[in-house]
């Protein structure tokens, strides 16, 4: 199997600026330090302070109230910790990106809940003075008499419809049109379930800096939705102009998108996306998150998409001229994650797309830079991957076939040698590299595990997966 060694450098080496990474690092502790520091500590204590540990040790009673108010306060802490991960927050979306941020909002979201489901359970037996069998009369009368309890109840609704949704077994059942929607309940119960507590509860409200924390954080919750999921989308699509120019088929089912808009009016770096909405029809109210497939120049982007749903198939029939909504940019998988002169770009399928815009807009010299494309079918950017390898050095393994065999990231065209092996045939320096890799959730988990038993560090694994 060959090795692709280096060829001689022709000028210096690359220097990479690591401002950012330290920066972005930086903001990851510290928001680590404030939700567990600032946060699940403080209302813990709070909890404490007003005798929650020695209720524990009352009767039946005191101590189902008593375990009913911390699942309560935690759940509350951690939904509204949830919208501000959903809300783009630019400081939170540069420094986590959208992979980690959707793993850490996919953990916080269910243990909010069950944490929520647990409160309700405790609350209700605890004021059923610990008696099953009176509970749901209980449950009943809370309900009604007691204020904001019905906004809470259709809020609890809504959280489960977004839970039993988010399950992964029934997000492959959904369209992601269904599912985009139906997520997007999500506001509209934590905005309901959480009133009945900031109004009544003693745990809330029992002093004034427990006042100005809930209602603070509820405030910013909504102030960072209203701010970054509609405000600033706004603005940009308005700075940006942009509007279709052209729609450029590359395969049977893949079709390249064209927009062009105001000069400086894209902020895009190679390797983000953007949410798009065309203004074509029906379906423009949701938003589709598409990778640039070339690097922005300020004024013009393209996108090269994969048709596998209603919203990718309409692309085909987009005319010149029809205006463009945009979301973003967003995701990390870009020069703001590179800590390394020399890098290395794995893709799968269309996943190639963000790092053929890398590939281009990268600073390297001559072996700096590998792309290794696994796919089926026609390859993707044929004669723009050779013109990169030609002017600019960039290192391409074509890697064609479906994957060899369970655990495998590799095509079938790759013999039968262990993928770290065959990888470290490739790149002998991966260890050296930043790598950044973009493909299906499940195969990119595959490139992870081969990359670190190779001896890459864990940070310098940069990836943006299909999973949604």
């Amino acid at each position: 199997m060959p090795t692709l060694a280096p060829p001689p450098l022709t000028r210096p080496p690359v220097t990479v600026p690591t401002r950012r990474a330290r920066v972005d690092a930086a903001v990851r502790a510290a928001a680590l330090t404030v939700l567990w520091g600032g946060g699940a500590l403080l209302v813990t204590y709070w909890w404490a302070a007003d005798g929650g540990i020695q209720d524990l040790g009352g009767g039946p009673e005191t101590a189902l109230d008593s375990a009913g108010r911390l699942t309560g306060l935690q759940a509350s802490l951690l939904l509204l910790v949830q919208v501000l991960l959903m809300a783009r927050v630019p400081v939170l979306e540069r420094a986590f990106g959208q992979e980690r941020l959707a793993r850490v909002h996919r953990w916080v979201g269910f243990t909010s809940f069950d944490l929520m489901l647990a409160h309700v359970v405790l609350i209700t037996w605890g004021y059923a003075a610990g008696e099953l069998s009176r509970t749901p009369a209980t449950l009943w009368e809370l309900t009604v008499d007691h204020p904001g309890m019905l906004l809470a109840v259709t809020g609890t609704v809504c959280l489960v419809l977004v839970v039993v949704t988010s399950v992964r077994a029934a997000r492959r059942r959904l369209r992601y049109e269904s599912w985009h929607l139906l997520h997007l309940y999500a506001y509209l119960g934590v905005g309901l379930a959480l009133p009945h507590q900031l109004w009544t509860g003693q745990d809330f409200t029992g002093s004034t800096g427990r006042t100005v924390f809930w209602w603070g954080l509820y405030l910013a919750a909504t102030g960072a939705v209203l701010m970054w999921r509609v405000g600033l989308p706004a603005w940009r699509t308005v700075r940006a102009g942009l509007r279709v120019t052209a729609v450029v088929p590359e395969a049977d089912d893949v079709v390249s998108v064209y927009m062009t808009g105001r000069p400086g009016g894209v902020t895009a770096e190679a390797g983000q996306f953007y949410g798009f909405r065309f203004l074509s029809g029906r379906g423009w109210t949701r938003a589709h998150p598409y990778s640039l497939s070339a690097a922005p120049d300020g004024t013009s982007l393209r996108i090269t998409v994969r048709v596998v749903g209603d919203g990718s198939a309409e692309l085909r029939s987009l005319r010149p001229g029809t205006r463009v909504l945009v979301e973003g940019p967003y995701g990390r998988l870009s020069a703001r994650a590179r800590t390394r002169p020399r890098v290395a770009l794995i893709g799968a399928g269309v996943g190639i797309t963000p790092l053929r815009a890398l590939a281009e807009a990268l600073e390297y010299v001559p072996g700096d830079a590998a792309l290794i494309h696994r796919y089926t079918g026609t390859p993707l950017f044929p004669s723009e991957l050779a013109w990169l390898a030609a002017h600019r050095g960039l290192q391409v393994v074509a890697v064609p076939g479906h994957r060899r065999a369970p655990g495998s990231w590799l095509g079938s065209s790759v013999g039968s040698a262990p993928d770290v092996a065959v990888l470290t045939s490739w790149l002998p320096d991966l260890a050296e590299r930043d790598v950044f890799v973009c493909g299906p959730e499940a195969w990119a988990a595959d490139v992870r595990r081969t990359c670190l038993a190779a001896g890459l560090p864990p940070d310098r694994f940069h990836v943006e997966s299909f999973g949604w």
